[in-house]
């Protein structure tokens, strides 16, 4: 669906007619071919009355308490099943606001390009980031655009940063978290770090292993508007995946944490791919998921409600909080063995987002 998407998004915003067929040094020195690149390109696609003034900054209306949150992304293959870094990026900085509460608003926008990069690839990630922030509901605001040379780059990185007001009923901190607490996911593990690692080491499946990102915002305001205060923390499982948030989460709040591995939910040929590269999908880098503790006298409803939005409908509960060993998270095999899940150690998959 979301490659239909893509190529109706493409067809409504056809590439402009340009004299220059790649991103060249001349086009980050901010004269001629600056403004050329950024007319034809950035300003007309994602026009919005504030990104229009065209000022060093942003006139924003914010009331109230606001969150905050910027990230930068660097993956390589830029394009990947699924996606590319263009809604990366946008959704990245979305559902990092979202984790805390807000309604994302507002997002700057900054290119470091590489000499050389087809500026069919650039209108291509350009496109995605306005049908990203169009699923979302945020505008792009500002933002810089640099080039570098040839080889001090890989074609293109992007950041992004994002305000938003926090949700009223919205209470979200690890200060929250409760002995009894269950932990819910909001889908299958993995797919994203997989789609990554299937291109770049040629796998071929029955099918093909697609990034899971999306935005996560609409779904849990949703979520935070029905359960308020009984949703204690939320956490995105990107870099380091499931297990690492979770560690970092039984660490700083000393927690202990009981978690069950046949209730994680994972698709096969995912498993499949992560059992053929001799990957852990606990340590698998996700980017359209998020974790939830809640109250465990709202966990099952929490549950129920989050299963009728499609971008829930694998939801499981995963574990739950525990008085026994604190910093610590143990997790039971299918076969009732425990083991001790500890942090990503290293780098596991480069450049994933």
């Amino acid at each position: 669906m979301k490659e239909n998407n893509n190529i109706r998004m493409q067809l409504q915003c056809p590439m402009p007619k340009l004299d220059f067929d790649v991103i060249t040094l001349g086009h980050g020195s901010g004269g001629v071919l600056t403004n050329k690149l950024l007319d034809s390109g950035v300003f007309d696609l994602l026009s919005n009355d504030i990104l229009d003034e065209r000022h060093d900054g942003a006139f924003l209306e914010l009331n109230g308490k606001t969150a905050f949150s910027t990230d930068s992304f660097l993956v390589s293959p830029i394009f990947f099943p699924g996606g590319n870094i263009g809604e990366l990026a946008v959704n990245g900085t979305v559902n990092d606001l979202a984790m805390c509460g807000a309604t994302p608003k507002y997002l700057s926008l900054s290119f470091i390009i590489e000499e050389g990069l087809p500026v069919k690839e650039f209108w291509d990630i350009l496109v995605a980031i306005k049908y990203a922030c169009e699923k979302a509901g945020v505008q792009i605001v500002t933002g810089d655009t640099k080039v570098v040379e040839k080889g001090k780059g890989d074609k293109i990185f992007i950041n992004t940063s994002g305000v938003g007001p926090i949700h009223p009923k919205a209470h979200i901190s690890t200060k929250n978290i409760a002995v009894g607490d269950k932990i819910i996911i909001s889908g299958n593990i993995a797919s994203h770090g997989m789609a990554i690692m299937s291109v770049r080491e040629g796998l071929e499946f029955d099918s093909e292993i697609k990034s899971d990102t999306t935005n996560l915002n609409h779904t849990i305001i949703e979520l935070i508007d029905a359960y308020g205060a009984d949703i204690h923390l939320l956490t995105d499982p990107t870099r380091g995946g499931v297990a690492t948030v979770l560690k970092e989460i039984a660490q700083s709040s000393e927690i202990g944490i009981d978690l069950f591995q046949k209730d994680l939910p994972i698709d096969d040929q995912v498993a499949s791919a992560c059992e053929l590269l001799g990957l852990d999908p606990l340590y698998v880098a996700n980017e359209g998921l998020f974790i939830a503790f809640v109250s465990e006298a709202s966990a099952d409803a929490v549950l129920e409600r989050l299963r009728q939005d499609e971008k829930g409908k694998d939801a499981q509960i995963i574990g739950s909080v525990v008085d026994e060993h604190p910093k610590q998270v143990i997790m039971e095999s299918g076969i009732g063995g425990k083991r001790v899940i500890s942090m990503l150690p290293g780098e596991q998959l480069p450049r994933i987002c």
